[in-house]
């Protein structure tokens, strides 16, 4: 629906693990309206669950709110909404939920991960979990109980959210081996595909107006991705929040016996393979003054200690997969800002590894990288991951996922024909371009090998990734 002079413009709505946000932009990229409203975790030693009520509660209120301004008001083409990866749930036949959403960190289903052989983090193991333990119901992702509640009735998932509870992305179809499952498992359409309108109960509560196209969406990494404007083959996204996460574009699968890369399956057709790290900026010590420890860890470079920072204890899942891996510390810090710019490094030299499994898997990595999520707001961290990874970064004006699926929401609502990426390239700003500092590359050659080392020597990394990468870092060295 739009009113005569307006700019058409896109909802993007992000269902976060600590909030829902939600922003209205315009094909140029400017936002014309954002809002927020906090999520309650409900968490007990393994079991972290949230109220999928309270989700359709903040839609409401971050949607009025991005709504708010007069200028925003009807102008909405078309809407997404992204969830977190894993993160599912039981419904009846009419999409209402029977159970509260098992978050992607509930870990209750170590036996049925075993039994399927994926981690926990995945939806299915978690999907089968709660057949057992609550009896019957449908399979339904944390997006979907969103876009049913708009559009008045129970729609699709879409093939993004789905993956993870075991959707045969190349094929398209639920594979064989959950074929038992029968109706329990939704229809699966791609990201970009039209869901249905906006229905008038919907848009009295939200303030979205009703008839408003509901596009599919993705998960909150590939919204992630979308949002870096990382789309065209060998461009790669790097999101470091509370763990990091990589997601780059290709033209086809990168194949991973292993299992620790994974492969999305983009609007049009081509992959958008991806990895998640158990490392990241949720190590960092809790009360501390980032701003000012920032300013001190660069008198430490390269710290004085070497640390591997996971920001969790279920283990490492990528760049290698080894859940019995825990956080070290190699010395004693000389400060606290010599602790704290040892897992600024840390973060980085895995990130780097992360980077060195990609190239030995064969994945194209030579296109731009662009860093988001909540670290990027560092512009110290930013810069020291540059000189680390020894590559150009781009960090855009906008790091919401949010950001993400507006774009897909005007992708998926007719653009005249443009693909994903040249939609992102006009929606996309980005607001800053770094340069890596070869002096400052180079000082951390040494403490990276002793950490890929180390890694090696503690039976967690793979003999052959740990040669892959001194030899990249040879070849480097001597190019330089």
């Amino acid at each position: 629906m739009m009113f005569e002079g307006e700019p058409e413009a896109w909802l993007g709505i992000d269902l976060g693990t600590q909030s829902v946000r939600a922003l209205l932009v315009t094909a140029d990229g400017t936002v014309l309206g954002a809002g927020t409203a906090p999520l309650t975790n409900h968490r007990d030693g393994v079991r972290h669950e949230q109220d999928p009520g309270e989700w359709w509660e903040a839609v409401c209120t971050a949607s009025r709110s991005a709504m708010s301004l007069p200028r925003g008001r009807g102008s909405i083409a078309g809407l997404a909404v992204c969830g977190t990866s894993g993160t599912v749930l039981l419904t009846d036949a009419q999409g209402r939920p029977l159970t509260r959403g098992l978050m992607y960190d509930d870990g209750r289903a170590m036996a049925e991960a075993a039994r399927v052989g994926m981690q926990t983090s995945w939806a299915l193991p978690k999907a089968l979990w709660l057949l057992d333990a609550h009896g019957p119901g449908r399979v339904t992702h944390q997006p979907d109980v969103i876009t049913a509640k708009l559009t008045g009735g129970t729609v699709p998932t879409d093939s993004s959210h789905a993956l993870k509870t075991g959707y045969d992305a190349e094929h398209e179809a639920w594979p064989p081996q959950l074929a038992h499952l029968g109706a329990v498992l939704p229809e699966v359409v791609r990201p970009g595909t039209r869901l249905g309108e906006v229905c008038r109960a919907a848009a009295e509560a939200t303030g979205i107006p009703a008839g408003t196209p509901v596009v599919a969406g993705m998960t909150d990494g590939c919204a992630a991705q979308i949002a870096s404007g990382a789309l065209r083959h060998g461009a790669w996204n790097s999101v470091l929040g509370t763990t990091l996460v990589l997601k780059g574009a290709s033209a086809r699968p990168v194949r991973d016996d292993a299992g620790v890369v994974y492969n999305h399956r983009a609007p049009d057709g081509s992959w958008l393979p991806g990895g998640a790290s158990s490392v990241g900026a949720g190590a960092l010590p809790a009360g501390a003054d980032p701003a000012e420890l920032d300013k001190e860890a660069a008198a430490y470079e390269p710290s004085g200690v070497l640390t591997y920072p996971l920001a969790s204890s279920g283990g490492e899942r990528f760049p290698f997969f080894a859940p019995e891996a825990t956080a070290f510390t190699l010395g004693t810090p000389a400060s606290e800002a010599d602790g704290w710019a040892a897992v600024l490094q840390g973060v980085a030299f895995t990130e780097r590894l992360c980077l060195d499994y990609l190239h030995h898997l064969g994945a194209p990595i030579d296109g731009p990288l662009t860093f988001t999520g909540g670290a990027a707001r560092s512009a110290y961290w930013n810069q020291l991951r540059a000189d680390i990874l020894g590559r150009p970064a781009r960090v855009p004006e906008q790091i919401e996922p949010a950001l993400g699926m507006a774009v897909l929401a005007a992708y998926g609502t007719g653009t005249g024909g443009r693909a994903l990426s040249e939609v992102a390239d006009r929606m996309v700003r980005i607001r800053t371009v770094l340069e890596p500092r070869a002096s400052h590359t180079a000082r951390f050659t040494e403490p990276y090998a002793r950490l890929v080392d180390e890694l090696e020597t503690r039976g967690w990394l793979p003999t052959p990734l740990a040669t892959h990468t001194r030899n990249r870092l040879n070849q480097d060295t001597i190019d330089s």
